[in-house]
């Protein structure tokens, strides 16, 4: 990894960041200031979820100043001193890049991409973890990388929470089908896990140690619908 990057994450880890707000809860292009008492129990929870070691390699293809790109992977990896690539998104050689890493973050539209590449159709991308999120992931994107073997993980989190808070793993396609049968109408997945504490009235609350204000309830504005202990995105109130 570039030796700047570096320099920026030890300095994150010890002194905290800004993230960019990508205006769910806040202006979009707000700073969101985490300490480093925040980012060490996202750190945590990153690691535990998705199963990131000494022995990982991250590939990152997302803004880094976003929480997406800096916190689901980038950071949490940086403080087990795992291997960490930062790269420009090109999805005409994401699939060839990816094949040396174990783990990588890819937005729906980012997944999109690389789905509509002439290397595809044929690809392997068996034992991969891709992390999804900062949108809903679709069926169909959950169902078309985890054809081709990957280990798809779609994630909820916000700039002022996680982003590691609620996810879903699919490592096969008879668990995608078996969740895929309990989607409510036009809601998408969000997960059967969870990190924080969550109560459902007319939108999600969430409280933890994962969030900027962990002592209180945060209003995420996100209507949520629970079956059959998963949870559903059923849009913005």
């Amino acid at each position: 990894m570039d030796s700047n990057w570096i320099i920026q994450l030890k300095k994150h880890k010890d002194f905290g960041c800004g993230v960019v707000s990508s205006g769910t809860k806040s202006q979009m292009g707000n700073i969101i200031w985490r300490s480093p008492e925040n980012l060490k129990a996202c750190n945590e929870v990153a690691i535990e979820s998705q199963e990131i070691t000494s022995k990982s390699r991250i590939l990152t293809v997302t803004d880094m100043h976003h929480a997406g790109g800096l916190l689901l992977q980038t950071l949490p990896a940086y403080t087990l001193d795992a291997f960490i690539s930062v790269e420009k998104f090109n999805p005409w050689t994401f699939l060839k890049r990816v094949k040396g890493f174990t783990h990588t973050f890819l937005t729906p539209d980012q997944m999109t991409m690389v789905m509509k590449t002439k290397g595809f159709k044929d690809c392997d991308l068996t034992g991969i973890r891709i992390l999804g999120g900062s949108s809903s992931v679709s069926w169909a994107m959950i169902e078309a990388f985890v054809s081709k073997g990957a280990i798809v993980q779609p994630n909820w989190g916000m700039s002022e929470v996680g982003p590691t808070a609620i996810n879903i793993v699919f490592d096969n396609p008879e668990r995608v089908q078996e969740v895929k049968k309990l989607t409510p109408g036009n809601a998408t997945i969000m997960g059967d896990t969870t990190y924080i504490s969550y109560r459902l009235s007319k939108e999600l609350e969430v409280k933890g140690h994962i969030s900027i204000k962990p002592n209180k309830w945060l209003k995420t504005g996100d209507k949520v619908i629970l079956v059959d202990g998963i949870l559903f995105y059923d849009g913005r109130l």
